[in-house]
């Protein structure tokens, strides 16, 4: 096993903001080549290798690339068994994790495969796992797949989904000296956004992992001019759902609970969604990974690329190096503790 501290460092020194993610691939291909039972193939930056043994079962290991903007964090940091630095935990630890397993294990209870993707940072619509699929879907089919991202190194089952609202509030503009004359959009958006505030959030448990619901307003817009007053108001909501709900029940849900603010006129418009999954640990494989783990699993409170394997019949979970409160922070960081653990995990549910 090689120093996965110092090989984490190398991979966050090559910057890797998403949709600029060529470096850090051409790395990832050059690692991949060097044994001799890996099949590589490269669609545009994505990464995929492959073994071919012709068994039964198929395990897919995927990780992303990409990283969110720096923030004086560009750089890695080592300070003792502790690195510090952009996708440290996010995922660069699990990506040095999946490449020392590509190059180690020359054989396994099942083929493998290890998909390295662009943009899963930004909108899903750029998700290099989605380019993948149309180009060359054969690469994706497998019996179950690992997500390795930032789990603190226990099992993290499905995820929840999203859905992402605008509610626009309409008004009647009229001078501010004399707002009776109009009426304020900017205003009306109070109580809906007290309401959701206040909103009493749920709580599920399926397959024995729990799921808390969230439902939180992330950005506000309107107003026309100091001295008028505001004929439009815009609130933008993301709320995160359980995986016993689909997207149509979810955006049923919210549109009941916001009903009785909106009037005739008034909008409620979904940008954008993307779907849960369930837990599926009752798949052989992903049983196997939470023995391995030691038992510990929970409810992945955030979506991950696990809902794109599920909608395609692949069950799947979360697990890797790293401290997922950490992701997305200045102060990302990962140990060299949490990086073995990670491997030595994976390599058990891979036979070694």
């Amino acid at each position: 096993m090689r120093d996965l501290l110092a090989a984490t460092a190398e991979l966050v020194a090559i910057p890797s903001l998403s949709t600029h993610e060529r470096l850090i691939a051409d790395y990832v291909e050059a690692e991949l080549r060097r044994p001799g039972w890996l099949e590589v193939v490269r669609v545009g930056d994505n990464v995929v290798a492959r073994t071919g043994f012709g068994l039964p079962r198929r395990l897919v290991l995927a990780g992303h690339l990409d990283t969110v903007p720096p923030k004086d964090n560009d750089l890695p940091t080592v300070d003792g068994d502790t690195l510090w630095g952009l996708g440290s935990a996010d995922m660069k630890g699990g990506l040095a994790v999946m490449i020392d397993l590509a190059t180690s294990v020359a054989a396994a209870p099942v083929d493998l495969t290890y998909v390295f993707y662009v943009a899963e940072e930004i909108a899903r619509s750029y998700n290099g796992l989605l380019s993948v699929a149309t180009d060359r879907p054969e690469l994706l089919q497998a019996s179950a797949a690992i997500v390795c991202e930032p789990t603190n190194c226990t099992v993290e089952a499905g995820c929840q989904g999203v859905l992402k609202v605008e509610v626009a509030m309409g008004g009647e503009r009229a001078h501010t000296a004399r707002p009776w004359a109009g009426r304020n959009a900017v205003h009306r958006l109070g109580p809906v956004i007290a309401a959701v505030a206040g909103w009493p959030g749920r709580e599920v448990v399926v397959q024995g992992c729990r799921y808390k619901e969230s439902l939180q307003a992330v950005a506000i817009s309107g107003g026309v001019a100091a001295n008028v007053v505001p004929d439009l108001a815009v609130v933008e909501l993301n709320h995160r759902f359980a995986p016993d709900r689909t997207m149509t029940e979810a955006e049923g849900s919210i549109r009941e609970f916001l009903g009785r603010f909106l009037d005739e006129g008034d909008v409620f418009r979904v940008t954008d969604t993307a779907p849960a999954a369930p837990p599926s640990l009752d798949d052989p494989l992903l049983a196997a990974l939470v023995d391995a783990a030691g038992g510990a699993k929970s409810g992945k409170l955030g979506w991950t690329d696990v809902a794109f394997f599920a909608e395609r019949g692949v069950p799947a979970a979360n697990f890797g190096p790293g401290d997922p409160e950490l992701a997305h922070n200045a102060g990302e960081m990962v140990t060299r503790a949490s990086l073995e653990r990670a491997r030595s995990v994976l390599g058990h549910l891979l036979g070694e």
